[in-house]
Parts: C-alpha cells; sequence; structure tokens
C-alpha cells in the first residue's frame, strides 16, 4: 500500500484530473462524455483502498506512417521537447505517464511504433490488448490520412475488443489557417467513418498535445473504474449467494430436526 501511495505522490500537478477533458470538438467525437459519471465518482470516493491497492495502467499504441510525428508527439508529451530531425523508430519504444484522476493513480503506457514496412511484424507484435489506438497523419500529406484506414484495420486484427480510437492530425503550425480548415474537414470525415475522435496538434508549439493525452486518459480510466465496479458488485453478490446458500441449509438442517422430533 505504502508503495502505491508513493507513486500517487509523485504525480505533479500538471497530471492530476479533476474534470473531464474535453474532445477537440463536440462534432467530431463518437464519444459524447464530457463529465464523469456519477458512478465513477462515488467508486473513487467509496471504494479509493481498494483502488489505490490494483494500481491500474492503460496501454496506449501510436500506429501511423513513417514521418508523420509520432515520435514528436510522445516526447513534446512525456518530455516536454521537440526536435524535427529525429531518426525513424526502429520497432516499437515505450513511456510510461503517471496520472492523478479523481484522486486515484493511474498510468498510460505510450507506445510508439515504427511507421517503415520492414518493421511491421515486429510493430504488430505490441498492438495486442490496446484500450486506446492513436492514429496519426500529417496534416501536411493527405496520402497519410488515406492510409490510416490501413493502420485502423492492422489494430483492430490483433485486439479482440474495441479500443478507443483517436485520428490526430500533426503538424498544424506548418497550414495557414484555410489550408487547416480544408485538410480539418477530411480528416474528420475520415475519423467518422473510423468511428474514432479527430484532434488536428502541432508538437513543435505543443498546441492540443496534453489535451489529447489527458482526453485519452480520462475516457480509458472511466472503462477501468466501471469495471472494478463489477468486479466488487459480483464479488458481493457471490458473497451473499454463500451466505443464502448457507443459511438455506441451517434452516432445512432445523426443519429437519424439528420434523424428527414431532415424529418421535
Amino acid at each position: 500500500m505504502s508503495s502505491v501511495l508513493k507513486m500517487l505522490g509523485d504525480v505533479g500537478e500538471n497530471r492530476k484530473i479533476k474534470t473531464f477533458p474535453k474532445p477537440f470538438s463536440i462534432a467530431m467525437t463518437p464519444y459524447g462524455r464530457t463529465d464523469f459519471a456519477e458512478e465513477t465518482r462515488k467508486m473513487c470516493v467509496q471504494n479509493r483502498h481498494s483502488l489505490l491497492t490494483s494500481l491500474k495502467i492503460c496501454k496506449v499504441i501510436i500506429l501511423g506512417d513513417v514521418c508523420v510525428g509520432k515520435t514528436c508527439i510522445v516526447n513534446r508529451f512525456c518530455h516536454q521537447v521537440f526536435e524535427s530531425n529525429y531518426k525513424a523508430t526502429i520497432g516499437v519504444d515505450f513511456e510510461v505517464e503517471k496520472f492523478e484522476i479523481l484522486n486515484v493513480p493511474y498510468n498510460l503506457q505510450i507506445w510508439d511504433t515504427a511507421g517503415q514496412e520492414r518493421f511491421k511484424c515486429i510493430a504488430q507484435a505490441y498492438y495486442r490488448s490496446a484500450h486506446v489506438v492513436i492514429i496519426v497523419f500529417d496534416l501536411t500529406n493527405v496520402t497519410t490520412l488515406s492510409n490510416s484506414k490501413i493502420w485502423l484495420r492492422e489494430a483492430l486484427a490483433a485486439n479482440s475488443l474495441r479500443p478507443y480510437l483517436f485520428l490526430v492530425g500533426t503538424k498544424k503550425d506548418l497550414m495557414s489557417k484555410a489550408s487547416y480548415r480544408v485538410v480539418e474537414s477530411y480528416g474528420a470525415k475520415v475519423a467518422n467513418d473510423m468511428g474514432g475522435e479527430y484532434w488536428g496538434i502541432s508538437s513543435k508549439t505543443g498546441e492540443n498535445v496534453a489535451k489529447l493525452f489527458f482526453r485519452v486518459a480520462a475516457l480509458a480510466f472511466e472503462d477501468s473504474i466501471a469495471k472494478e465496479g463489477e468486479k466488487i458488485e459480483k464479488t458481493f453478490i457471490n458473497s451473499d449467494l454463500v451466505s443464502f446458500k448457507k443459511n438455506q441449509e441451517k434452516n432445512d438442517k432445523q426443519d429437519r430436526s424439528i420434523c424428527g422430533a414431532k415424529c418421535n
């Protein structure tokens, strides 16, 4: 327990979430949630002790063509740095970011995958059991947007359950407002077709990067808490059934004893 509390204490103020993060645009998301569910808030207060002893980790995989800026997103969020001349990722790399959501610790395990064809067989091994899939495209290169659906198919093929999906356009700083609006309309349509939430960001300026990951963390956290609630409810139900059966057996024995005494 003390080790979990220590991890909770390590969370900086810039990683604490108390209100539900908004989407990039309410018109560009299938996830209409704009606040934590009342059940989630109750769970975080009434069952905080049990939640602290079972620290949750959300697996996030970041996919997309080579040079669209996947590593730049991760480094901007995790290390607050930006470099324009990163070497292409070989295979996969990952970071773990600690959050505190409604006073409960929660971690994002962020997997940065290679975009080159020759590394796909390596990267695909890490697609499994992803809670969140972030597909990245370059706003200045529409071909990378067209390839987004291919990346989605590969991600879904490796997961039995449907993960949360985000379609993220990078390098927003390189576009004029007029040009961006045109590409955004296409990106939003693709995201809608894919059943995902659209975001436009800039790793260079940091625009919307933290907001994106906060949104990811909050949505995944709600699912984790809901599943934890189901476990607790199931435990109570099973416990009640055991107590019911024991009481029933006790009553049956008493009935047989009474019946035997009367018969004698």
